[in-house]
């Protein structure tokens, strides 16, 4: 059976048992501090069992993309390893919200399972939760009686919490879980050893395929553990395993998941694909990272994360660098491979997963841009190895980790360069200085959440902010402490509230909360999946008065103005430069708006004229703004309305139009009444972001006019510079010319300066063991001049060591350039000369073996630091 026919049946199944079938949220989170990603298939129905929110559908069944790569789930290194480890992956779930629970759950699975996927009954286990008596907790017999109706007794495994006893974090929902593991091992490895010894062994081919975990209780901050009112249920059950149960295979990459992507790979590299699951296998693992780490960047850029610096975008990055370098290294591809796979995994995921097909350009130039740009880091990486200093054949681990956290360089080449060149790796010194640094970024991004105090029972929470600025009779609903690097905040939720969230780019609301007499500052509203959060500067004495809830009018009036104009401002791109253009983050806060788009070469200046033309066009044409709000999503997707990548829709939405042929968007946040408001706009600056995307700021309102009038007053300050001329573009132009005419004719006489001064120098030069050495301090005020009379004199005398000192626009600089083969043949290092030499200047630098330079603070050392480069030389 292949696998689309798999996920289909797992569908038709799950609503033959009046599940409602629901698309997968994005594989990037944008509501959740707790999480970068989605991990698991329950992410985006926390609301409902933490009780911040009730669920339409009491049942409901998906396909989740989940990645696993940081935090408590890191399966990044284990990923190629073994036959079953990914770090993308879909999790196919059912879920009931204070329906069914135990005994529906664990029925539908086994019948699922052995009637419709029809695997055999006898390569079946369950394990249930054995108790735990630290936690007061019971077997879960419960489970085991419901069990015993379609396994025998001695096929029903009691285990431990570790394995059976799920929670979401910390605190939160948790409860005791039933796995169902599958044994895939041939018949006479069966009877050699009985598969329930193997459960939870991490055997390859006795594997859990299915956890269905009972939701029961709530774990609080002091670690106790209490009731919930409603009891729910959170299947998830691996796809990838699945699929290798059915097909009889023994590895999830021997599936038709992965091996049309495998076979690509074998053509584009030449090389044999052969299965072997081995720490030395390094083809085959690198087959295996390949295929595998794709599909995690692919869906993470398509929902709208691209590889980055920071945070989530850093975590693509690293994934898709641990792909480059095993094709790299193992498969001998020397050129960008993984953006070619791009159109045959969006064939394969049509109709499950739509957003990559229809983004598949894109995903493709931002990949294969990552790729070009680490390939040539790691060419980079092989010439700083060249010019390593090592002492005793070993590199040293903090300069190995700097290797690798600072350019990118990854230990596993550092140690295969090594080792080509007779030399060892400190692997143990890279472990301490990885360590030292991720105790550092814990120790940074900790946050210790307070358990909610609740104050309201099951209360509906209610935005009200489209309409109202200001709200009476408010009540509190709930409050907790937030601790951030050992200092407090506090939170507290309303049960209705004119605070903004922030979200979709949208900053959150400030303003005030009046408790009876006393005044509470709002410094922030955030939004944690669907519940809005209040942020404050401290907390009321007395939680149980009325409010009266106050937004900043003004800020929010004028970042109102920015958002309406950042979707005029979309529909004016798509005018002016086609629509390929799709939004792909923004800003809109009170004093500017950013604005990132998908598109492939710079912005011209007449295009950004136009644009701008275009959106202060429709702001004095005072297009009125229509609103409609919670409407069906399939009623809206026929109106043709524009829908954002990563975003993940209701079955009701809003839809925000500035006149239907213009702009028309989904879009939850706050506009203006009518275009007119935002008054005028202004682009600042357009660049770029990354490989296929832009970026323009702009300004309206207010800012728009402060910025015009400030770029007024330069341009008068240099009219009067030049005396008022009529013509002052032309003189500005003329003064440009002359000043380049300066520069080169000061280069030429600097050049020719060096000219005289190169036969003096040669006369100079002291015969040392085997080679010339020159050293001088220069009257030259350029150092490319210095530069490059040090290279002409190296090409005219051979074998020479040339240290020179000057004084450059009165900072001191030191130059060290070697002959490279006295580099070989007497180890002589320019890097490390320098940065002795610099001591002198009190200044500090570096280079290469063959050439390096340093800057300094005291030219008054200069002279010591000339007369001590011999003394370097003899020592």
């Amino acid at each position: 059976m292949n696998s689309k026919l798999i996920r289909k049946q797992f569908f038709d199944f799950f609503e033959s048992k009046k599940h409602k079938i629901v698309p997968s949220a994005p594989l990037v989170i944008k509501n959740d501090p707790t999480l970068m990603f989605t991990n698991a298939g329950m992410n985006q129905f926390k609301d409902f069992f933490l009780g911040d929110k009730i669920a339409k559908n009491k049942r409901v069944a998906d396909t989740q993309k989940c990645l696993r790569v940081s935090g408590k789930h890191n399966d990044l290194e284990e990923v190629g390893l073994d036959s079953y480890h990914q770090t993308m992956f879909e999790m196919l779930g059912n879920w009931s919200f204070g329906d069914y629970f135990k005994e529906e759950a664990i029925e539908w699975a086994w019948e699922l399972l052995t009637e419709v996927y029809q695997l055999p009954k006898d390569r079946l286990y369950a394990s249930v939760f054995e108790g735990d008596e630290a936690e007061n907790l019971e077997p879960d017999s419960e489970a085991a009686t419901f069990w015993e109706k379609w396994l025998p007794k001695e096929r029903i495994l009691y285990c431990d919490k570790k394995d059976n006893f799920w929670e979401m974090g910390a605190t939160g929902p948790c409860g005791p879980c039933s796995e169902i593991h599958v044994d895939l091992r041939s018949e006479d490895e069966r009877a050699k050893v009985d598969g329930k010894s193997l459960v939870n062994a991490d055997h390859p081919q006795v594997v859990e395929i299915w956890n269905l975990v009972f939701i029961q209780y709530n774990r609080k901050e002091d670690g106790s553990l209490e009731q919930l009112p409603e009891k729910h249920v959170d299947t998830g059950m691996g796809f990838e395993r699945l699929c290798m149960a059915m097909q009889n295979k023994l590895s999830n990459y021997d599936t038709d998941v992965f091996s049309p992507l495998i076979e690509f790979v074998e053509q584009e590299s030449g090389k044999r694909y052969e299965g072997v699951y081995t720490k030395e296998a390094k083809k085959d693992i690198a087959f295996r990272v390949v295929v595998d780490h794709i599909r995690a960047v692919a869906f993470a850029i398509a929902d709208g994360q691209q590889p980055s610096n920071n945070k989530a975008g850093y975590v693509i990055r690293r994934i898709l660098r641990r792909a480059v370098r095993y094709y790299f290294s193992f498969l001998d591809v020397k050129e960008p491979l993984l953006y070619k796979l791009i159109p045959l995994l969006a064939e394969q995921f049509d109709g499950v997963f739509p957003e990559l097909g229809k983004q598949q350009d894109f995903i493709a130039k931002i990949i294969q841009s990552e790729e070009k740009r680490f390939l040539r880091t790691l060419d980079k990486g092989l010439q700083r190895i060249d010019n390593l200093e090592v002492k005793n054949k070993v590199i040293d681990g903090k300069t190995a980790f700097t290797l690798f956290d600072t350019f990118g360089f990854p230990l596993d080449l550092t140690m295969l360069v090594a080792s080509e060149k007779g030399w060892t790796v400190d692997e143990e010194g890279f472990k301490v200085a990885m360590q030292v640094q991720r105790d550092g970024s814990k120790a940074d991004a900790v946050k210790e959440f307070g358990d909610w105090h609740s104050l309201l029972d099951n209360p509906s929470v209610e935005f009200i902010g489209y309409d109202h600025l200001e709200a009476e009779d408010v009540e509190v609903v709930k409050y907790r402490t937030v601790k951030v690097k050992n200092k407090e905040q506090y939170q507290i939720v309303l049960n209705k509230t004119p605070f903004y969230a922030e979200g979709g780019g949208q900053i959150g609301d400030t303003g005030i909360l009046s408790f009876g007499g006393e005044t509470i500052k709002v410094v922030n509203t955030k939004r944690e999946n669907d519940l809005i959060i209040h942020h404050i500067h401290k907390f009321p004495e007395d939680f149980k008065t009325f409010i009266r809830a106050s937004v900043n009018a003004s800020k929010r009036r004028l970042t109102e103005n920015n958002h309406s104009a950042t979707h005029l401002l979309h529909a004016a791109l798509k005018e002016v430069l086609g629509e390929h253009v799709n939004q792909k983050g923004s800003l809109v806060a009170d004093t500017h708006l950013r604005f990132d788009f998908s598109h492939y070469q710079k912005v011209e200046k007449e295009e950004l004229a136009k644009i701008e033309e275009i959106v202060n066009r429709r702001i004095r044409e005072n297009i009125p703004l229509e609103e409609a709000r919670s409407i069906p999503l399939a009623e809206a997707k026929k109106t043709g309305v524009t829908m954002l990548f990563g975003e993940k829709y209701g079955d009701k939405v809003r839809m925000i139009t500035f006149d239907q042929s213009f702009s028309h968007e989904l879009c939850g946040g706050c506009h203006v009444s009518a275009t007119g408001k935002i008054g005028l706009f202004k682009i600042k600056l357009e660049t770029s972001v990354a490989a296929g995307v832009r970026r323009i700021e702009a300004v309206t309102a207010d800012q728009a006019e402060a910025y015009l009038n400030k770029e007024l007053q330069t341009l008068n300050d240099i009219r009067s510079l030049f005396k008022n001329p009529k013509h002052l573009l032309k003189n500005v132009e003329n003064l440009v010319d002359e000043n380049k005419s300066l520069k080169k004719e000061l280069e030429r006489l600097q050049n020719a300066q060096a000219g005289n001064l190169k036969v003096s120098l040669k006369e100079s030069a002291i015969a040392m063991d085997g080679y010339q050495y020159i050293a001088a301090k220069l009257p030259l005020q350029d150092s490319k001049a210095i530069k490059t009379l040090s290279h002409q004199l190296k090409e005219e005398l051979g074998n020479v060591v040339i240290v020179f000192g000057a004084e450059i626009k009165g900072k001191p600089q030191i130059s060290v350039t070697i002959t490279e083969e006295l580099t070989k043949s007497k180890g002589l290092h320019a890097g490390n000369m320098v940065r002795e030499l610099a001591k002198e200047i009190q200044g500090g630098g570096g280079g290469q073996a063959f050439f390096a330079s340093a800057g300094g603070k005291d030219a008054s050392g200069l002279d010591s630091a000339i007369a001590k480069a011999k003394s370097l030389l003899e020592a």
